[in-house]
């Protein structure tokens, strides 16, 4: 792990506020290419055993929209290389001041007329079972506007511990004091964000997609947790194209 992925000012101000933007991490030519691997990865024909695609319902005109993509760096050359870039895994091991490993990665698409993400910290979803302590990092693929539904985040509420109960979306009650700070980027920017930071996201008003792809690191110390966190979504929110006809799923938080 590189010493300066990070500047020294920049963890103090993660581990003060809980979340930290850095804009351009990722350059140009660099953010074109992470685009054209996720436009090939919509592209790809929806089958078992690949790229785990879930869909969500249109409010205004019914149709089925692609919500995300997860579970794709092990069927992607390209991203399975870009996860363990410095930037992002050496970062993430100098915010938690050990290792990190590669702990879950999604793509978050938010189309047009897409819904948005109610108060939340990544905690609620049953993550204490694979460790204390988690840092996601969005990288902006489509600029993040307040008219597209960019994340929202409050600051300093990181080490308040667990606010509501589990899967199950915070109330007012649980964010008293709380002030929502939007948090607006550009295609090759990254807000590096700790699990218990609340967040949300409001619905996607514009003409195109909002993508957004969201890497998770856990702790070394806490042993590689990825195949296992997998293993317990599939059992109960597998990918659409998995699904029984006759089951009955829904996401939680």
């Amino acid at each position: 792990m590189t010493q300066n992925a990070l500047s020294e000012e920049q963890v103090r101000r993660f581990r003060d506020q809980g979340y930290l933007y850095v804009p351009g991490l990722f350059s140009g030519s660099e953010a074109q290419g992470v685009t054209g691997w996720i436009e090939e990865l919509e592209a790809r024909e929806e089958k078992a055993g690949d790229v785990w695609k879930y869909f969500e319902t249109a409010e205004a005109d019914g149709q089925r929209l692609l919500n995300r993509i997860e579970n794709f760096v092990p069927h992607h050359d390209g991203f399975s290389g870009f996860v363990a870039d410095d930037r992002l895994l050496g970062a993430c091991g100098q915010l938690f001041g050990e290792t990190a490993v590669l702990f879950k990665d999604k793509i978050n698409f938010k189309k047009p007329g897409a819904g948005g993400f109610e108060a939340h910290q990544d905690m609620q979803a049953g993550w204490d079972q694979y460790g204390d302590l988690h840092i996601s990092v969005l990288v902006a693929v489509d600029a993040q506007t307040r008219e597209n539904g960019a994340l929202e985040i409050v600051p300093g509420f990181h080490d308040k511990g667990l606010l509501g109960e589990m899967w199950a979306p915070l109330q007012d009650e649980n964010l008293v004091g709380a002030a929502w700070e939007p948090c607006f980027a550009q295609p090759g920017d990254a807000l590096f964000f700790d699990s218990f930071a609340p967040h949300r996201s409001g619905p996607n008003h514009s003409a195109a997609a909002r993508r957004a792809m969201y890497l998770t690191y856990g702790r070394v110390s806490d042993g590689d947790q990825r195949a296992r966190y997998y293993a317990d979504k599939y059992a109960n929110f597998p990918p659409d194209i998995e699904r029984d006809p006759d089951g009955e799923y829904g996401y939680k938080v």
